[in-house]
């Protein structure tokens, strides 16, 4: 059971490493081409790597025997991955600093959180809810901009950052509750090939051109390889061995290395109060994983047998 446990942890570490390096090399692309000429080639390569993967480990033989609820769930889960991703990397192109997204996007392990308490029946103690409540203000203090109007009052790109955690959390779940029925390799697939359908569907409709920078296409290849295959394979395998809130909980730390990122890359650097507010957002996801890992409930039993001691 704690091998499992650690292999869970480990999957989310990795996951958590590979998606913070999206951040930077998906940024790097979108300040050179369109969005729809990044989605087709970004889903093409990870289309590929995905297929080639799913078919060395065998598991495109589910594909004949899946039920009609497991085709349905298929098809859901690719409506939900296009929403959430198309949402993620508008935020991505619209904010300025993909650090500040990054922190932003600690509303997605708040909510993925919530959601495994009311709709897995996880467990959730009153330090969680401290927890919950840090990371929540820490997000309003990043998007902040002192504005008196709902258009004026956050930075530009909250509200796509919030849908991108809505419909995340969402998709979350319903893998949570069907990834030991649809192996990791194949939910993979899936979401990669409806992404790559919607693109390209985009691109037409946008009339863009397939030409696109040689340093464009480096960069989508480096964070296709790292995105759509590792860093999504990982998340699913690690649903197989822990609860779906501890493994988000573990990804939102991607914001330390989006920020470290950011700076060598971009040579950018959140504004203070967004800096406070993702230091913030960290504790908070940092509290709400130690109380679920159940840390403070053995210090707790601790102290308690050292007065009884006494």
């Amino acid at each position: 059971m704690k091998s499992d446990t650690f292999k869970g942890y480990l999957f989310a570490i990795i996951a958590t490493l590979a998606f913070s390096n999206v951040y930077i090399f998906s940024k790097a692309a979108l300040n050179e081409v369109h969005l729809t000429q990044f989605g087709v080639y970004w889903f093409a390569i990870g289309s590929i790597i995905s297929l080639l993967y799913a078919w060395k480990n065998k598991k495109l033989r589910q594909l004949k025997i899946l039920s009609k609820k497991q085709v349905r769930i298929l098809v859901s889960l690719g409506i939900l991955e296009i929403l959430t991703t198309t949402s993620f990397f508008i935020s991505i192109n619209i904010i300025a600093d993909p650090a500040v997204t990054s922190f932003l996007g600690n509303m997605y392990p708040v909510m993925v959180t919530l959601g495994g308490v009311f709709i897995l029946k996880e467990k959730f103690g009153w330090i969680e809810t401290i927890g919950v409540a840090l990371a929540l203000g820490g997000t309003f203090v990043i998007s902040y901009t002192g504005g008196t109007t709902l258009k004026t009052l956050f930075i530009e790109g909250t509200g796509w950052v919030f849908i991108n955690a809505i419909f995340a959390t969402i998709a979350t779940l319903v893998v949570k509750v069907h990834v030991k029925k649809l192996s990791p390799e194949l939910l993979s697939l899936n979401r990669t090939v409806w992404l790559l359908a919607f693109s390209i569907t985009m691109f037409f409709v946008y009339k863009q051109s397939i030409i696109i920078p040689i340093s464009a296409l480096k960069n989508i290849a480096i964070g296709a390889v790292l995105g759509p295959f590792l860093a999504i394979l990982t998340i699913y395998y690690s649903f197989q061995y822990i609860e779906a809130s501890r493994s988000s909980i573990v990804q939102s730390l991607k914001g330390i290395f989006v920020l470290a990122g950011a700076y060598f890359v971009f040579k950018s650097f959140p504004l203070p109060h967004q800096f406070v507010g993702g230091m913030i957002t960290v504790v908070g996801v940092l509290i709400m994983t130690l109380a679920q890992s159940g840390v403070f409930k053995f210090f707790v039993k601790s102290k308690t047998s050292e007065k009884q001691k006494m």
